[in-house]
Order: structure tokens, then C-alpha cells, then sequence
């Protein structure tokens, strides 16, 4: 399962954020968006887990926690299809 979070410290790493999931099961991967231009992060990203029972309960576990003095959102990451990017 793909799970999406998001309001992230721009400092976050992705072997912090892989600890944190870690905790609920296995991670496959973790990907930190960052800007194309600037190189710095966006504060979200994502993470893949290969067992959906796990995934799940580690969305409902960390989403509305802190990290870095931030409120994490954590969902179900949506298929972007055919949605139009916003520049």
C-alpha cells in the first residue's frame, strides 16, 4: 500500500521517516518530494508498505501526530489518474 504524508519538517530524512514506519511493519520504500527547482523538500511524501493490515494501522496510529513540532497527515496515498498538475 501506498501511504501518503504530508506536513512534514522540511527536515525530515527518509531514514527518519522509514523508523517511524518501521515500527508497524516492513517498508518497502520511502520518497521525499522535493522541488524541482530548489532542491529543498516540500514536507510531504511517501511511503510504501507491502502488507495492507500493517499500512493501515500504521495510518491510523501516526496520522495527527507530531514530528518536528508538526501535525502529521497520514492517508492512503490516491492514484493521480488523470488529474492535471498545478504549477
Amino acid at each position: 500500500m501506498n501511504i501518503y504524508v504530508g506536513n512534514m519538517p522540511r527536515s525530515t530524512t527518509e531514514a527518519e521517516l522509514k523508523v517511524k514506519f518501521e515500527a508497524f511493519g516492513e517498508v518497502e520504500d520511502v520518497k521525499l518530494i522535493k522541488d524541482h527547482f530548489t532542491g529543498e523538500l516540500r514536507g510531504f511524501g511517501f511511503v510504501r508498505m507491502p502488507s495492507t493490515q500493517e499500512a493501515q494501522n500504521a495510518i491510523k496510529t501516526l496520522n495527527g501526530t507530531a514530528m518536528g513540532g508538526r501535525t502529521l497527515t497520514v492517508n492512503e496515498a490516491r492514484n493521480k489518474g488523470n488529474q492535471k498538475r498545478r504549477y
